[in-house]
């Protein structure tokens, strides 16, 4: 048993040898083939970077949110995904949330807050300067629970701000400076029209707050929150698909209590029966988790099978750099054979070759991918890394493709006859 590992251990050696040698003589050949299995082998670990990084920024936003709290919406993911596959939307003429299901809801013993809130469009003036691109967010005391970031400046709302619908705002950094540049934001007045339904307001500065970068929250730096009460009585802007965080008790079991809670109060008050279903959807925050993970599997499955084209390109390389490689070597092969040479040994020195060609592929691909993901980290709020699995994931792979695509000119060159490889000019 010994023997054959020294055995084994020798060819390997000697394989490796031969095949450094052989490839350094023809680099340039060997560089081209290996270029598909190189960009494949990049494009898998790049797009796991990213995968990555975007997945850290949801599970950072989701412990914000509390992975045990819930949003209460018409809708969920699911629906809206299997909506699209075709047919109408199950869920468009479901009702929307109010204000008595939202009283009903924060009295709910399971539940410590209920913050309402929906997104909307207005526009935002200073003096005579509109500021475009701005984004509206109408919610309630509370949303600075749920959302990354802190209040840098002034206050947020009151009970009194959101029971009595007052004009007032908060407003991002970046909005405050874009209006009012190094001037103190607090108490600034501004005027909000939300286009033909409702007359311009002037709204009051009450608070700066400043958001965490991260790759979703970035996009809309210029951000305006307003009680949900003031959008919806002054300004008429209310949307449809209105929603509800809900806090909850923070304690053992308290997250399946104030589920059947809360589906049991809205049932009784839409007065569904025990054979209708929900005409609502009560998600917790870490089914957001799930969903993100379905859509980013399926994405990376089909990247991977875009990359796979890349290795199957690379594999064509290396069948024909060592068809080559046989037919140059065949007096090379007759010697080694008239020396003693097994058609095991011939057979594996140029499997190895072959393997050596597209691991040196997949390792360039490793070191490009590696260095792009630095460079989206370095240059974006996406936390880009590559997971440890892509890196084995990647080099197996090259591999594989080595001895599946070099094992038919390694099977041609193991059975090649010793006298006639010597004749061979």
């Amino acid at each position: 048993m010994l023997g054959g590992v020294a055995t084994g251990a020798r060819v390997l050696k000697e394989g490796l040898r031969i095949a450094v040698n052989a490839l350094g003589a023809n680099w340039l050949r060997a560089a081209l083939a290996v270029l598909g299995v190189g960009v494949g082998a990049g494009v898998v670990v790049t797009i796991a970077a990213l995968i990555t990084g975007m997945r850290t920024e949801v599970l950072s936003g989701i412990e914000v949110m509390g992975p045990d709290n819930f949003v209460v919406m018409p809708f969920d993911m699911s629906e809206v995904r299997a909506a699209m596959t075709g047919g109408g939307p199950s869920w468009w003429d479901r009702p929307q949330l109010t204000e008595r299901e939202i009283a009903r809801l924060q009295s709910l013993p399971a539940v410590s807050n209920a913050i309402p809130g929906f997104q909307f469009g207005a526009q935002l003036r200073y003096d005579s300067d509109w500021v475009s691109n701005v984004g509206w967010a109408a919610t309630s005391l509370g949303w600075i629970d749920y959302t990354a970031g802190e209040l840098v400046a002034g206050r947020d709302f009151t009970d009194a701000d959101v029971r009595d619908a007052r004009r007032v705002v908060v407003v991002t950094d970046k909005l405050a400076e874009s209006l009012f540049g190094q001037a103190d934001p607090i108490g600034k007045r501004v005027r909000v029209n939300a286009g033909r339904r409702a007359a311009n307001e002037r709204f009051t500065v009450v608070g700066v707050f400043k958001p965490t970068d991260n790759v979703f929250g970035d996009s809309q730096p210029h951000t305006a929150i307003v009680p949900y009460t003031t959008a919806d009585l002054r300004l008429k802007a209310r949307e449809r698909f209105s929603f509800i965080n809900l806090q909850v008790v923070p304690k053992p079991g308290a997250s399946e209590e104030a589920e059947h809670q809360i589906v049991s109060a809205l049932r009784s008050m839409r007065g569904l029966g025990p054979d209708e279903d929900n005409n609502f959807a009560v998600v917790r925050s870490n089914q957001m988790v799930d969903f993100f993970n379905d859509l980013t599997r399926a994405f990376f499955l089909a990247i991977v099978g875009l990359s796979s084209v890349g290795m199957m390109v690379g594999g064509i390389g290396v069948i024909g750099i060592m068809l080559i490689s046989v037919t140059e070597r065949t007096r090379e092969i007759g010697v080694r054979k008239a020396l003693g040479a097994t058609r095991r040994e011939i057979l594996w020195q140029f499997l190895i070759e072959a393997s050596l060609l597209t691991v040196v592929g997949g390792a360039t691909g490793l070191l490009a991918g590696w260095g792009l993901s630095q460079i989206i980290a370095a240059t974006t709020p996406l936390p880009a890394r590559i997971p440890l699995w892509s890196v084995f994931a990647a080099i197996g792979t090259a591999a594989s493709t080595g001895i599946l695509f070099g094992l038919l000119p390694a099977m041609r060159a193991s059975k090649l006859d010793p006298v006639d490889a010597l004749r061979y000019e």
